[in-house]
């Protein structure tokens, strides 16, 4: 991402032609960068920006909807009217959180961002949707009382923190090796909710290291893998929905 490494590590957001750009270097595309329904130049005329940290790190809008609604066929086998909070603990753009909520009834979303550059901007960017995002800053995993769940609901928790070096392209992605681990998330969400239904989205590569992602499964009641054809064969993307509290029927 040529414009954009300029600005890693600053707080300038990406021009337009920045982002169009990165789309044509990586992807082909100028629109790859599509985000909560929208085209690069549609966002960015609304006043969306993006750092270029977020912009390499988003999940586009091809890939959030069609999570959103892997998760919404899940969360169906839910008791009938029973509320849903989702929340990502590691919000970046907040676009996958988007479409999860537009996807799934009678939910609400909360959304966790430890970097203060990253918080204000996205901040703002959220004020301009059409469905409603409390953005808090600090680290969801070091303060998980920071948020209590009105009694009743389940939770929707959209596991993708940042890969590192976890991903290595012969093989694979090694959920132990995220920042932090994957089934680290996974076990402090499960004590500190213990007793509701937890409908868990962890974000995979096409590839995934044997090893760690039966851990993962092993840590899960119930669990269904699905990767998605978007990009070319070897750099698709996927979802491992997996829960803990409920079995969906």
């Amino acid at each position: 991402m040529a414009g954009a490494a300029a600005h890693q590590g600053s707080p300038v957001a990406l021009t337009l032609e920045e982002v169009r750009q990165y789309g044509i270097d990586s992807f082909d595309d100028p629109d790859y960068l599509s985000l909560y329904g929208l085209r690069p130049a549609d966002w960015y005329a609304l006043g969306v920006r993006l750092l270029g940290r977020t912009a390499v790190e988003c999940t586009r809008d091809v890939l959030a909807d069609r999570i959103g609604r892997d998760i919404a066929r899940i969360t169906a086998s839910l008791p009938t009217g029973m509320p849903i909070t989702a929340i990502d603990p590691f919000a970046g753009s907040c676009n996958t959180l988007y479409w999860i909520l537009r996807h799934v009834p009678a939910s609400q979303g909360v959304a966790f961002e430890f970097d203060p550059q990253v918080f204000k901007l996205i901040s703002r960017n959220i004020a301009h949707l059409d469905r409603s995002i409390v953005l808090k800053q600090g680290d969801f995993l070091a303060t998980p009382a920071s948020h209590d769940l009105p009694p009743g609901h389940a939770l929707v928790i959209f596991v993708a923190p940042p890969w590192g070096t976890a991903l290595d392209e012969s093989e694979g992605l090694d959920l132990s090796r995220t920042e932090p681990p994957i089934t680290q998330t996974i076990e402090q969400v499960s004590r500190r909710y213990a007793g509701r239904k937890i409908l868990f989205a962890t974000q995979v590569y096409e590839k995934v290291e044997s090893r760690s992602l039966a851990k993962l499964e092993g840590t899960l009641e119930w669990c269904q893998l699905a990767v998605y054809n978007f990009n070319a064969s070897g750099r698709n993307h996927g979802i491992l929905l997996g829960t803990k509290g409920w079995t969906p029927c």
